[in-house]
C-alpha cells in the first residue's frame, strides 16, 4: 500500500449560510474507507455537481465535501485486485461526489464494484467527455430502440437540446439515422445543434403549456432531459405507440399530466436511471460509445477547464446558461 499523498481537490464548505467552492490541500488519509485508491486526472461538470456545490442538502448531506460524480484515472491501490494497479478505469453515479468526496479532486476511494475499465481506444479526458451525461444519453436512446423506434417511424425529439445529455443525444440519434428535431431555450445554439445533425431545431415554447388535454401528435419517439411541464406537454404530442425516455428535472420534478397519452395512444414513458444501475450495464454503454456510437462532433467540441474555472461554470449551470460538455483537467 502507498504511503499517505497530499492531492488539491476543489472543496466546497458551509460558511455564514454560504457554500463557497476553493481549492485546497488534503491528504489521501482523508478519503472515505474503499478498496480502491484511484489517481484522477479528470472529471466531467453535470448538473448535479453545481447542485452539490451550492448546498443542496438532497444530493450532498454534509460538508466540507468534493463534488465531482464523474471521474476517470489510474488505479494506484487494489485491495481486491480488480481492478488492477495501473488499469484505467472510469467511476460514475453510485454515490460518487454526492456523499463520497468526488472527481473534483485529484484522487478518489471507492469500492471497486463502482469501476469500470477504460475502453479500448480511449483515454480519460475522451471518457469524461461524455461522462454521466453522455452515459444517460446512451441509455435514453437504448431504451428507445429496445421499444422498437426506428427512424422510418417518424421524427425524434430531444427536449433540453443544448445541454450536456440533449447534445449527445442529439448527434447519436442522428447518427443512427433519426430525424431529430432539437427543442432549445438557447436561440443562439441552433447552427450548432444542427451541425450535431438536428433536421429542426424549435424554440421551448414548442412544449408550452397547453389547455387541452391531448393535441395533434407530431414526433414518433422522444428524449426528454428537463421534466416538469414540457414533458407533460411533449407525452400529448407523441405518435401512437410511441415512446419517451425520460432522464432529467431541471424543470421540476412534478409532472402534471392526464392518462390520455398512455391509454388512447399507447404512448411509453420510460424512466432512465445512469447511476444506481448495474456495473455491465454502463460498461456496455461504454463500448458503444468507444465504438459505433462514437460521437466525433461531441469530443470535437468539449471545453477543457481547471480547477480555478469550476465556480463560475457550475454557476453558470444553475443559471441554465451552460452548454455542450465541459471536462474538468487537473493538470491545467
Amino acid at each position: 500500500m502507498t504511503t499517505d499523498t497530499e492531492f488539491k481537490a476543489w472543496r466546497v464548505e458551509e460558511q455564514n449560510g454560504e457554500y463557497v467552492g476553493a481549492e485546497k490541500t488534503l491528504s489521501t488519509a482523508d478519503l472515505p474507507p474503499g478498496e480502491v485508491l484511484i489517481r484522477v486526472s479528470h472529471s466531467s461538470l453535470n448538473y448535479k455537481d453545481a447542485l452539490s456545490a451550492s448546498g443542496n442538502k438532497g444530493v450532498t448531506r454534509s460538508f466540507p465535501h468534493t463534488p465531482g460524480i464523474d471521474a476517470a484515472g489510474e488505479v494506484v491501490e487494489s485491495a481486491t485486485g480488480t481492478p488492477s494497479t495501473g488499469s484505467p478505469v472510469i467511476v460514475t453515479g453510485y454515490d460518487l461526489g454526492m456523499n463520497t468526496d468526488g472527481g473534483f479532486g485529484e484522487y478518489i476511494r471507492v469500492p471497486a464494484a463502482w469501476c469500470v475499465p477504460m475502453p479500448a481506444g480511449w483515454n480519460a479526458r475522451t471518457a469524461m467527455i461524455y461522462g454521466t451525461a453522455g452515459l444517460t444519453a446512451g441509455l435514453c436512446v437504448q431504451k428507445l430502440l429496445t421499444m422498437g423506434a426506428k427512424p422510418e417511424q417518424g421524427k425524434v425529439a430531444v427536449s433540453g437540446a443544448s445541454g450536456a445529455v440533449g447534445s449527445v443525444a442529439v448527434e447519436l440519434l442522428s447518427k443512427l439515422g433519426f430525424d431529430v428535431v432539437a427543442i432549445s431555450g438557447k436561440a443562439d445554439h441552433a447552427e450548432a445543434l444542427k451541425a450535431l445533425g438536428a433536421k429542426e431545431v424549435v424554440g421551448r415554447e414548442t412544449l408550452a403549456e397547453e389547455k387541452k388535454p391531448m393535441v395533434k401528435p407530431v414526433f414518433a419517439n422522444a428524449v426528454d432531459t428537463v421534466g416538469g411541464g414540457p414533458l407533460a406537454e411533449l407525452l400529448k404530442q407523441i405518435l401512437p405507440g410511441g415512446s419517451v425516455s425520460c432522464c432529467g428535472l431541471v424543470s421540476g420534478p412534478g409532472l402534471q399530466t392526464t392518462v390520455l397519452p398512455f391509454i388512447l395512444r399507447g404512448v411509453n414513458l420510460l424512466g432512465v436511471d445512469s447511476v444506481e444501475i448495474p456495473l455491465a450495464e454502463k460498461e456496455a454503454v461504454w463500448k458503444k460509445f468507444s465504438g459505433e456510437w462514437a460521437c466525433p462532433k461531441i469530443e470535437a467540441s468539449a471545453r477543457d477547464i481547471g480547477r480555478g474555472e469550476l465556480d463560475g461554470a457550475l454557476k453558470a449551470f444553475l443559471k441554465g446558461e451552460s452548454s455542450g460538455k465541459i471536462v474538468l483537467d487537473h493538470a491545467k
